[in-house]
This record gives structure tokens, C-alpha cells and sequence, in this order.
């Protein structure tokens, strides 16, 4: 585009031919330069365009490093988690003496079911059940009156032979005397002499049976044979009786003698050397929550029985207060020495492998097998007498799939299985 000529200044007098030769050209000056309008647009979509390719960039590089980086982190975790952590504990020293419990059953020390001895009819019964009495006492009547008739007629029949005993005698006596004049034979005297040994048989023969129902009367009467409680009554009056112990509906009366009572317990085969007679042994019954009774082991059976592999020993446990009832259910707690060199751990750590009993134990980061031998099984904790020590780690319910060599991590460690 063409600028209009600029007007020249006023000059005063001539011009020179120069002067003149540029007067009579016009002058052109440039226009300032402009931009194009295409230009004006590609401009910002440059920027735009560059704006994008920086920030796709961006996100490109930042994802693969956050990427990057929670695949390390993975590993990492991975690597945590492929080590099992495990909880532990410390065996712990057991005490200087070993408390087993084992279950028994209170009997009296005199039991006795009370059957009549005569047959008859209940007349009276003079004590019920929880009645205490005392040797002697009378404790019920039977009527029998054949046994009376038959004791009547005993009498008559010991009278009729002292009758014939006396005849006997005076013949005896007079075949004696004749035999001297010869007014008898020999024989004669012979049979008076045998009848008269004869019926002082009868005699006594009588007496006898008189003397047995007189003893048989006497059990029309029942008495206590000792003292002791009532504890059961099976009979009333008008009742049958019959004598002997042919059912269990025949008994009376059943009486037990409480001030002593016996315990019978079945010591497992290994306890059984420490069964020894004249201990003294506590019983504690549920009855009884935290209060301990004595007794004594007073004697053993002397073998083991084949099907439990038991000793049986008897405890007797003085009961002159009555607090302990017969037929209770009781446990008695033998006290026997411990080996000084073993450790007590819970039963949920033991491993049963091919190559026996064995625990897993934490040492320096790994797992290792150790294999143990039990002394004696608590049912929750076992004592064991080889194979650990108190200051051994050793782990929780390990896996079955568990094996030496295994890198482990260990929890706090758990206070250990208290001794019995």
C-alpha cells in the first residue's frame, strides 16, 4: 500500500539541481508490516496442540511410575506375606510336685441291705429312711406263727423223749441187776443198755431242734448291726416276708455306716509306682467348691487290671461330720514327684509325623522340627521329659504342612501352659 507524498518544507531562494531532481520524484515510504489472518488462527492451536502432547505426556509418565512403583510395592508385600507369622510360647518349668486328678465314688464303710430270716408278716417297723441308730436297736418285728407252733410242738417232742429216756434208764438199770442171777441172758441186758443210748439220742436230738427254733423266734425281731443311717426302707406292715435274699423285693432295710467312707480310683499303669499305701491324699468334692478333705491311701490292689491297665487303690477319708454322703461323686488328687528336667506345654503344639512326636520350635527366623517325648498327658498340656527347654520358642497350632527350614515371623510371645 502506497503512502501519499509528504509535503515538503518551505526553502527560501534557489534549489539546486539535485534538490530539484528529488523535488520532482515523489517520495514512497513502506507501510509497517502486517500480519497475515491465517496466521492469526494456526497460532493458539499450536499452543493448544502443544499444551495436550505436554500433558498426555504427563499422564503417561506419572502412571508409569505410579505403576511402577505399586508393582515394587506388590513384591514387597508379597514377599512380607510369603513369611507366616506365628505365635509362640515359652515352656514352662513345672513345679516341684505333680498334682493328678483322678475321678472316685464315696461308698460307706460298712454297707449292709437287712433281709428277714423267717417267713411271716410284717408286724411293725419302728425307723425310716435318715434315721440314725445304733448297734442293737430294734428295727422291726415279724409275726410267724408257724414258726410258734412249730417251737410248741419241739417242746412236746423233747418231753415225750425224756419220757422214753427215763423208761429207758430203770429197764437198762434192771437187766443190769438180773444179769447178776442170771435171771436174764446177756442179750437181754444187751438191748435195754442200747435203747436207753438210744433214746438219750432222741433227747438230744429234741433239744436241738427245739433250741433252732428258739433261735429262728428270735428272728421275728430285726435289729441294727451296727450304727449307722437308714438310707432305705422296703417294706410296711402287713407286708409278706420271706426270708433269705432270693430278690432284691426281700429287703428290709438298707443301713451304711458314714463316719469313714472308702474311695476306690483306678491309677493309670505309669502313675502307678507312685501309688504308695500310707499317703495322704486331698479330695475335693463340687459339692464343696475350693474346700479340701484328707484321706489316706490305705491299700492297693497289687496287679494291674488287664483291661484298663489301672491300679486300684482304696482312700478312706475320715467323715465323722457326715458332710460327705456316700455315693458322691469325688476326685482325689495324688501328689507325686516331678522330673526336675522337663517342661510343660500346651497339647495344641504337638506335630504327629512319620518320624514320631514332634513340636515346631523358632530359631534365628526359621522354623525347625524338634521331636520330644511325653512323660505324662494333662489332656490340655503334656509334660515333656526330652527334645525342649524353657527358654525355646515354640510355635501355636503349626501347620501340618509345616517344615524345618521355613522363615517365620513371631507374635509377642503367650504365656505358657501352667503346670498341673
Amino acid at each position: 500500500m502506497l503512502a501519499q507524498s509528504a509535503q515538503m518544507p518551505e526553502r527560501k531562494g534557489p534549489m539546486t539541481t539535485d534538490e530539484t531532481s528529488k523535488a520532482a520524484k515523489p517520495a514512497i515510504t513502506a507501510a509497517p508490516p502486517t500480519k497475515h489472518p491465517r496466521w492469526r488462527r494456526r497460532t493458539p492451536l499450536f499452543l493448544v496442540l502443544l499444551a495436550t502432547v505436554v500433558a498426555a505426556g504427563a499422564t503417561i509418565y506419572f502412571g508409569i511410575r505410579e505403576r511402577t512403583q505399586a508393582e515394587e510395592q506388590l513384591a514387597v508385600a508379597a514377599q512380607v506375606a510369603a513369611v507366616p507369622t506365628v505365635d509362640v510360647i515359652h515352656p514352662k518349668a513345672p513345679d516341684g510336685t505333680l498334682d493328678i486328678v483322678l475321678p472316685g465314688t464315696t461308698q460307706a464303710y460298712i454297707d449292709t441291705p437287712i433281709f428277714a430270716r423267717i417267713n411271716g408278716y410284717l408286724k411293725k417297723w419302728y425307723f425310716d429312711i435318715g434315721a440314725h441308730v445304733k448297734k442293737g436297736e430294734l428295727l422291726a418285728e415279724i409275726d410267724a406263727p408257724e414258726v410258734d407252733q412249730q417251737l410248741e410242738q419241739a417242746y412236746a417232742d423233747v418231753t415225750a423223749a425224756q419220757a422214753h429216756l427215763r423208761l429207758s434208764q430203770i429197764t437198762a438199770a434192771r437187766n443190769e441187776a438180773l444179769l447178776k442171777t442170771q435171771s436174764v441172758s446177756t442179750q437181754a441186758r444187751d438191748n435195754a443198755v442200747g435203747a436207753y443210748l438210744a433214746d438219750q439220742a432222741l433227747v438230744q436230738a429234741a433239744q436241738k431242734n427245739a433250741a433252732r427254733l428258739e433261735q429262728l423266734k428270735d428272728y421275728e425281731k430285726v435289729y441294727a448291726p451296727f450304727d449307722g443311717i437308714i438310707t432305705a426302707r422296703n417294706t410296711d406292715i402287713g407286708h409278706l416276708i420271706d426270708a433269705g435274699a432270693n430278690s432284691p423285693t426281700s429287703q428290709l432295710f438298707h443301713l451304711v455306716s458314714e463316719g469313714k467312707l472308702r474311695i476306690f480310683v483306678a491309677v493309670p499303669e505309669v502313675y502307678a509306682p507312685a501309688a504308695r499305701v500310707g499317703e495322704t491324699v486331698a479330695v475335693t468334692a463340687d459339692a464343696y467348691p475350693g474346700e479340701r478333705f484328707h484321706g489316706t491311701l490305705v491299700r492297693t490292689a497289687g496287679s494291674i487290671e488287664l483291661l484298663s491297665r489301672t491300679l486300684n487303690v482304696e482312700v478312706d477319708v475320715d467323715n465323722a461330720q457326715g458332710r460327705l454322703l456316700s455315693g458322691a461323686y469325688v476326685f482325689v488328687h495324688l501328689a507325686l514327684p516331678r522330673d526336675s528336667k522337663s517342661v510343660i506345654i500346651p497339647a495344641n503344639t504337638l506335630l504327629f509325623r512319620r518320624e514320631g512326636l514332634q513340636v515346631g520350635v523358632v530359631r534365628q527366623g526359621h522354623a525347625e522340627l524338634v521331636s520330644v517325648r511325653i512323660g505324662r498327658d494333662y489332656g490340655d498340656s503334656v509334660e515333656i521329659v526330652s527334645g525342649l527347654k524353657p527358654t525355646d520358642e515354640v510355635i501355636v497350632n503349626p501347620s501340618d504342612s509345616l517344615i524345618s527350614g521355613t522363615p517365620v515371623r513371631t507374635s509377642a510371645p503367650q504365656a505358657a501352659a501352667p503346670g498341673k
